[in-house]
């Protein structure tokens, strides 16, 4: 018989008292590293941020001084408007409760600003109502208005509406009485010049509560009270 194979261990016993005659095997072996430069990109867009965000402070900056220097030197002031006169050249009521007005609106417009004018564009309305019924309309003339200058602007308003009988009778009550109210809206697209520079447009509202003593055709009508609401682009504005 043939002499048996030696038998080998699946393991390998080291030995601590010479370490360097043993190799470690293939898959133990070290495997190089290299430095990494991801740090260094971090880093430049880091800077790169705060850079950013330095310059639009001192943006932010600069345009409030500049915004504070224009409001001290020019002191700007809201225009005024008021209706300055009332003029009724039609009235008149039809038996199915139609009612065809024509009245002559004279609004005046006051620019107390030195440096600062209004450009007023063509897409204006004005009407005027009545207990919430339109009783005619029309639109104020597109024109450029100077600084520290007072403008009367006259306005033709024309309509036909379709009262009841009911809101016919308050309306003949009002007038024996002589105290008619009628609410005046003005509507229309401003835009403000600071010096030779024309800014946004903005929509200035302007509702007028007036109360006239008549409404009669050819008659001087008396406005006997007015109250103001002014708002820009939506937002209420106190006088």
């Amino acid at each position: 018989m043939g002499t048996a194979p030696e038998y080998q261990p699946n393991y390998v016993m080291l030995n601590y008292n010479n370490s360097s005659s043993v190799r470690p095997p293939p898959q133990r072996r070290n495997i190089p590293r290299y430095q990494s430069n991801h740090h260094h990109s971090h880093g430049g867009c880091l800077k790169c941020v705060c850079f950013c965000f330095c310059f639009l402070i001192v943006m932010i900056i600069l345009l409030a001084s500049v915004i504070a220097f224009i409001y001290m030197t020019l002191n700007p002031k809201m225009p005024e408007y008021n209706v300055a006169s009332f003029d009724v050249n039609a009235f008149n009521m039809a038996p199915d409760f139609s009612l065809y007005t024509e009245f002559a609106v004279t609004v005046k417009a006051n620019n107390p600003n030195t440096g600062i004018s209004f450009i007023y564009g063509k897409e204006s309305s004005v009407v005027v109502a009545y207990s919430d019924s339109t009783l005619c309309s029309g639109k104020l003339p597109a024109f450029h208005q100077p600084g520290v200058n007072t403008t009367m602007i006259q306005v033709v308003l024309k309509g036909k509406s379709e009262f009841g009988s009911g809101l016919q009778e308050v309306l003949m009550d009002n007038r024996e009485t002589g105290k008619i109210p009628l609410l005046v809206m003005v509507n229309a697209p401003v835009s403000v010049v600071l010096k030779s520079f024309p800014l946004r447009e903005v929509i200035v509202n302007v509702n007028c509560s007036l109360v006239v003593d008549n409404l009669s055709p050819n008659k001087r009508v008396r406005i006997l009270s007015s109250e103001y609401a002014y708002a820009v682009n939506g937002m209420k504005l106190q006088m």
